[in-house]
């Protein structure tokens, strides 16, 4: 399964993420950022990709499903609820993105 995580900047909560999930053995990980400033811009490339799509927060799969309507209509986005206040592979992060993702993995 291609897994796409995606946070604002593509700094710290999806990069945490695609690290956590990097060698998994039944999925491919991406992640991206939905600001003009993200280290990762996402593209419609990225949402074609995909076949389940996590995002951090509500604004996330609001921007997804404005800028790439078309390529979104039929994905699965699930929001996290993840709130922009860990730095890249914090403990609280990993062990909240774990507990999130898990059962839908």
């Amino acid at each position: 399964m291609n897994i796409l995580f995606v946070c604002s900047r593509n700094k710290w909560r999806s990069a945490t993420a695609e690290t956590m999930y990097r060698n998994h053995p039944e999925h491919d990980v991406r992640s991206a950022g939905t600001e003009p400033s993200a280290k990762v811009k996402i593209t419609a490339k990225h949402i074609v990709w995909s076949d389940l799509i996590f995002v951090m927060e509500k604004k996330h799969k609001q921007r997804i499903s404005e800028k790439f309507g078309e390529e979104a209509i039929r994905k699965e986005i699930i929001v996290l609820d993840i709130p922009d206040d860990y730095q890249y592979m914090d403990e609280e992060l990993i062990e909240e993105i774990d507990t999130k993702v898990s059962p839908y993995l």
